[in-house]
């Protein structure tokens, strides 16, 4: 098993920043891409942004300019940046990991953090 513990989120005006931490422990050897998905009231999950263990990236496009996305492979540990935050950006913030299993991608989630903007 694959435990998520996400960290950093909080309330921020239109405009701020703020930086969320993911890092990953337990059963952590083979753990591929990891990301940031996010959950707005009455809305869907979605992604914000990932990045695989050999660090290619994807940006949702939201978001594309104003977040970026690291990772530590050894720490198995993944940060979001995210800049010029607007009140839009308001969601539960999901650390998510994936690793291949037996043939099968599983995907682990972590609890979520929430991230305010607002004036």
């Amino acid at each position: 098993q694959v435990q998520l513990v996400e960290s950093g989120g909080g309330a921020v005006q239109p405009g701020g920043s703020l930086r969320l931490s993911c890092a990953a422990s337990g059963s952590i050897s083979g753990i591929d891409t990891m990301g940031w998905y996010r959950q707005a009231p009455g809305k869907q999950r979605e992604l914000v942004a990932e990045i695989t263990s050999g660090g290619r990236t994807n940006y949702a496009d939201p978001v594309k300019g104003r977040c970026t996305i690291s990772r530590d492979n050894a720490k198995v540990t993944v940060w979001l940046q995210m800049n010029l935050l607007k009140p839009e950006d308001t969601a539960v913030y999901y650390c998510y990991a994936d690793r291949p299993e037996w043939g099968v991608v599983r995907g682990y989630w972590g609890q979520g953090t929430q991230v305010t903007v607002s004036s």
